[in-house]
């Protein structure tokens, strides 16, 4: 049997570097996405800083290690066993859980899905010692539920203090800044700087360092007695030094910035790093103590695992490394990021989340919360917030979605909450104060507006729902799993590695597609480019691109639907009707962001195309519509099996069918090479099959009104004569837009 527990053990250790991979690419949003999100600095000196902050935290990060060996479960009431199948199950379920909400794009937090598996799978093992024990011992002797109630406590207490707090600090900070805080940073910028850069100094060595392996108890000691010395010091120093950086115009809040994301990688990857590798270690060191005195024996309880952790540089090192290798090359790691910066953006833009009922109460509410606070406010006092809240003076890096004052509120505020958070020992989570900072001072920041606020909230909604459900989710996956392994024994153990690789596999391809389909270039060029000739070239083009996809899609599509009418092929249907669930809200999306373009384009040229715009986008919504309208019925006749299409109709649709085609191609190959010089007499084709269609319509009315012939048949045959000719009249129209919008 040590043969197949080292088997496990080592597949642990890879597990390991699966978890480091993809838990690196959820949290990075706590300490990236700021500095990204107001392009404090260049994508490859944010990434060096950060790299740098969780190379010194990863090597500090010896002293939370116990979490993982005696922080949720009693280990001296499990046998080597036991800690063996829990921790496979753990890293199994840790490794899915991450990569799921990795690939969806949302922040989780990695603290709350380890101690929850931990919690399930000890809870399952601890089930089965109950059932089959007499001895007497009680959950409470083998479960330390303490630690899984903090986690709970800390969801709420995160989620409300940051968010009030960060949208508090921020009204507060744009008061004094404004959206033009270059002109305000006269004086107030070396007080600002060495506030800041104190707190985050402060933050550092209470929170990053506090459970280092060089803190040793003399030094935490001395810290400790000197603190207010050490702060006082610091903020003398800082802000001399701040003061000297403006005079040498520097921009103190990137300085601000940056030392921010260095902090916060800093305690990441010094108090999380638990969450990736602690479990993995914990079955290391369980091994090695088996090996060592275990004798072979089914009964070995593992004591040795209350003793403090001792783990080797070399593995707090390499962990270091791999997860700085995962920051820099992860796709799925800017997801995430994405995902809170266009949360927190300052101006309307492509929106990733729908709408919600709830999140319509709430900015229903909000806005008469709102117009009535307005309503009392004196008019001299309104006017003075409109001249401080004035975001047309905003001060934007280019490309960034907030400025600097917003990037540094965020970074500090989160440090000194977490600092508090420690020093009183409140658990609040990293990944919980970092968000809802930064969606507090979005707020205040006035960056949800009528036209984005239902889906901002729906998307912050989305989030937290997020957090509850890791927990849910993460405890009763490993409890299953945990039971499965226990009694499924080392075959179970193999099928769990197996499906876990196969599981890791299949989500990256499927990312690297949904990556590939979203791809969109040229929306960002149209979004940061402030020359408007050059947004509306690269209007035209997106335009002319979706139109094309559109026809392309319209081309497949029927094809498929009326293969499968034609041929009896329900698997042709079933994977049109697929196809269809996903075109509308694509369409919907590319809409929106073409009508964010012409925004950004010359009023009066947008004025002039704005008909034609909509004319386009309306014929592409219409394909849909007909695609949808034809498959329903046609997936229902095949698969209720009716009689079969006659060879008369055959005879009669498939000709139509091909001069559809023929003219789907023919309007694509003039989009792609912009070329409407033959327009003329491609619409003089598609005139003349519409009205070949309609012929054929009648002719089928009549034969309806026979007895002799199915209606079933019939029916489905006169609806596909319809919707072809709904779809040439729509092709046409899509032709006629696209060309004069083009031009």
């Amino acid at each position: 049997m040590e043969s197949i527990y080292l088997g496990i053990v080592l597949f642990l250790f890879l597990l390991a570097i699966f978890d480091l991979v993809v838990g690196v690419s959820n949290d990075a949003v706590n300490f990236l996405g700021s500095a990204v999100g107001a392009r404090a600095a260049s994508f490859k000196w944010i990434m060096g800083v950060a790299a740098v902050g969780i190379l010194c935290g990863a090597v500090m990060s010896n002293g939370m290690m116990d979490v993982a060996r005696h922080g949720i479960f009693r280990p001296e009431q499990f046998y080597f066993q036991d800690i063996m199948c829990i921790c496979l199950a753990v890293m199994a379920i840790d490794v899915i859980l991450l990569d799921t909400f990795n690939t969806l794009g949302l922040p989780t937090s990695t603290t709350v899905s380890i101690v929850f598996e931990l919690l399930g799978g000890a809870f399952a093992l601890a089930m089965v010692k109950l059932a089959a024990d007499d001895t007497g011992l009680t959950f409470a002797d083998m479960l330390n539920s303490e630690k899984a109630l903090s986690v709970i406590m800390a969801i709420f207490l995160s989620v409300a203090i940051a968010f009030v707090f960060g949208a508090v600090v921020q009204y507060i900070a744009r008061l004094i800044f404004t959206f033009n805080y270059k002109s305000h940073m006269k004086w107030s910028a070396a007080l600002f700087g060495g506030v800041a850069m104190t707190a985050i100094i402060y933050f550092i060595l209470i929170k990053g360092m506090k459970d280092s392996s060089f803190m040793t108890p003399e030094l935490s000691e001395w810290i400790s007695t000197y603190t207010r010395h050490l702060v006082a010091g610091c903020f003398i120093f800082f802000c001399l030094l701040s003061q000297v950086l403006h005079w040498c115009r520097i921009n103190i809040f990137k300085v601000v910035t940056l030392l921010g994301t260095f902090a916060l990688a800093l305690a990441f990857a010094g108090n999380d790093l638990v969450n990736f590798v602690g479990v993995p270690l914990t079955g290391y060191s369980s091994y090695m103590d088996y090996v060592a005195n275990g004798n072979g024996s089914e009964t070995f309880l593992m004591d040795s695992l209350n003793a403090p952790a001792r783990t080797p540089f070399i593995f707090l090192a390499l962990s270091g490394v791999v997860m700085i290798v995962a920051l820099t090359t992860s796709r799925k790691a800017r997801g995430v990021i994405k995902t809170s910066v266009d949360l927190a953006r300052q101006d309307a833009g492509d929106e990733m989340f729908g709408s919600s009922g709830l999140a319509r109460s709430i900015v229903r509410a909000s806005s008469s919360l709102a117009t009535g606070i307005d309503n009392a406010m004196p008019q001299g006092l309104k006017r003075w917030l409109g001249k401080r809240f004035d975001k047309d003076e905003a001060i934007l890096e280019n490309g960034a979605a907030f400025d600097m004052v917003r990037a540094a509120v965020n970074l500090l505020l989160a440090s000194l909450l977490i600092a508090l958070g420690t020093s009183l020992k409140l658990p609040l989570s990293t990944t919980y104060v970092a968000f809802m900072v930064a969606m507090g001072s979005s707020l205040a920041d006035k960056a949800w507006g009528r036209e984005s606020a239902v889906f901002r909230i729906t998307g912050v909604i989305s989030v937290i729902g997020g957090w509850f459900i890791t927990a849910g989710a993460a405890f009763v996956a490993t409890f299953l799993l945990a039971l499965a392994i226990y009694y499924g024994g080392t075959i179970a153990m193999v099928v769990v590695v197996a499906l876990t690789i196969l599981f890791l596999i299949r989500s990256n391809i499927r990312y690297r597609r949904k990556m590939k389909a979203e791809h969109d270039d040229v929306f960002k060029g149209m979004m940061t480019s402030r020359d408007k000739a050059e947004v509306w070239t690269l209007l035209r083009r997106h335009m002319t691109e979706s139109l094309m996809a559109s026809v392309t899609f319209a081309e497949s599509t029927f094809r498929q639907i009326t293969d499968g009418l034609l041929k009896e092929d329900i698997k042709s249907l079933r994977k049109a009707e697929r196809a269809l669930g996903g075109e509308k809200d694509l369409l919907k999306r590319v809409r929106r962001r073409q009508m964010l373009a012409m925004r950004r384009i010359d009023r009066n040229l947008a004025l002039e195309k704005n008909t034609w715009f909509h004319t386009a986008s309306n014929a592409s919504e219409q394909l849909y519509y007909c695609l949808k309208r034809l498959c329903e019925p046609c997936k229902e006749h095949v698969g209720n099996n009716f009689n079969p299409m006659p060879k008369v109709y055959l005879r009669e649709f498939l000709p139509i069918r091909t001069r559809i085609f023929n003219l789907m191609v023919e309007i694509r190959r003039m989009m792609e090479q912009n070329d409407y010089s033959d327009i003329e007499n491609v619409l003089i084709e598609a005139e003349g099959l519409r009205e070949s269609i309609s012929t054929e319509r009648k002719t089928q009315m009549y034969r309806v009104q026979e007895e002799g012939n199915s209606l079933h048949v019939s029916l489905v045959y006169l609806i596909t004569l319809q919707e072809s000719q709904e779809l040439v009249d729509t092709l046409r129209q899509l032709l006629k837009a696209c060309n004069k919008f083009t031009k």
